[in-house]
């Protein structure tokens, strides 16, 4: 089997860049590093291997080299690479100190395992360790983020009640103690984080914790007042229109928006007016309408100057 090339070892391609090089070692030495996977021979060549390439293409110079000449540009007697110390941490002839590794515009290791493990200098964590926690994506509807939702989930082959409490929105997160994954040498597990994704409503659109609602009426009833049965999350009310409302003004309902996610109360509603014209007007009532143009001299545009 042909050799496997260090960008492709490491997922990235030629023309990546240096976070995105960076990024892709993270992920994967997180992954394969041996004392996340205890006793795998196969994990610690993976881990060797993916050093071994970021070794190279984190150095401006040794990358340089290697895009021109292959692995061979980057060994001892390469052009221009510089030599690291290639015995002594117990991967193959891979050290792990800091400083061993070139130092380019990518970061060096030492900053990377410091923050995998969280203790810097050689990545060799003794005692127990909390183990990962883990993101489960959840979608719910409209009114069970305004309700709540009792439910349970499948991880692991057990089943995890959860808890989703009212006034969630897309990408809150819940989190669940102690149902990640297992941890490492007797360490604690780590959580189980939900994270909502909440379906659009057909009659509601959400701001923070207010809702709006467009409400239709006709000419009539906005010039002349009435009363309209409203809907609400909580279900339908009776709302007086005023005498006189424009068409895109909003009217309030206190408190019947959804609840506050921390601490207690609710956003408010604002029922927002779409005054509905007629498109089509029979004989009588378009001379009605002319009459009352007449009788109103109504100037709405008095304010504005061309």
């Amino acid at each position: 089997m042909a050799k496997r090339g260090y960008y492709e070892i490491l997922g990235v391609s030629r023309n990546s860049g240096a976070d995105e090089i960076k990024k892709a070692y993270r992920k994967l030495a997180r992954k394969y590093h041996p004392d996340v996977n205890v006793n795998s021979k196969e994990a610690e060549a993976k881990f060797k291997e993916i050093s071994q390439a970021y070794e190279v293409l984190s150095d401006p110079e040794k990358k340089k080299q290697y895009d021109l000449f292959g692995e061979a540009g980057t060994g001892p007697g390469g052009n221009g690479a510089r030599g690291t110390s290639a015995r002594g941490a117990g991967f193959d002839g891979f050290d792990f100190k800091a400083g061993n590794f070139g130092r380019g515009g990518f970061g060096g290791f030492e900053d990377i395992f410091s923050d995998l493990f969280a203790g810097g200098g050689r990545a060799r964590p003794s005692g127990p360790r909390k183990g990962q926690d883990v993101q489960y994506s959840m979608e719910i509807s409209f009114e069970d983020a305004a309700k709540g939702l009792k439910t349970r989930i499948s991880r692991n082959g057990s089943r995890i009640s959860v808890k989703i409490p009212p006034g969630v929105d897309t990408g809150s997160k819940i989190r669940i103690a102690g149902k990640g994954e297992p941890g490492v040498r007797g360490g604690p597990p780590g959580d189980l984080f939900i994270v909502t994704k909440v379906r659009p409503h057909p009659l509601f659109h959400r701001k923070g914790d207010n809702l709006y609602l467009d409400l239709p009426v006709t000419f009539a009833e906005a010039a002349l007042g009435t009363k309209i049965r409203v809907m609400t999350i909580d279900g339908p009310i009776q709302m007086t229109i005023p005498r006189g409302t424009q068409s895109g003004q909003k009217l309030r309902l206190r408190g019947k928006g959804m609840p506050h996610l921390r601490g207690g109360g609710r956003g408010d509603q604002f029922v927002v007016v779409k005054v509905a014209v007629p498109k089509k007007l029979d004989k009588k009532s378009e001379k009605l309408l002319r009459e009352f143009e007449q009788m109103t001299h109504e100037e709405p545009r008095r304010h504005l100057r061309w």
